[in-house]
C-alpha cells in the first residue's frame, strides 16, 4: 500500500478509534460510578485520557512506515 493511501486509511482509523474510545470511556466512568468518588476520579480521568495514545501510536508508526 503507498504511503499516500496509508495516510488516508490511518488518518480516518484514528477518528474512528477516537470516537469508539471516547464514548467507550464515558460508559466505563458512568458504570464504576467514578464521579461517587474524589479520588477514583483523580486516578481515572487521567489514565483514561492518556491511554488511548497507545494504539494511536501503534497506528502513526504504521502510517509513517516507508514504501517496501
Amino acid at each position: 500500500m503507498p504511503l499516500r493511501t496509508r495516510k488516508l486509511v490511518g488518518a480516518i482509523a484514528l477518528l474512528a478509534f477516537l470516537a469508539v474510545y471516547a464514548l467507550a470511556a464515558m460508559m466505563v466512568a458512568v458504570v464504576l460510578q467514578v464521579s461517587a468518588s474524589k479520588a477514583a476520579e483523580i486516578i481515572y480521568y487521567p489514565v483514561a485520557g492518556l491511554l488511548w495514545v497507545l494504539p494511536a501510536m501503534w497506528l502513526v508508526k504504521w502510517m509513517l512506515r516507508p514504501d517496501a
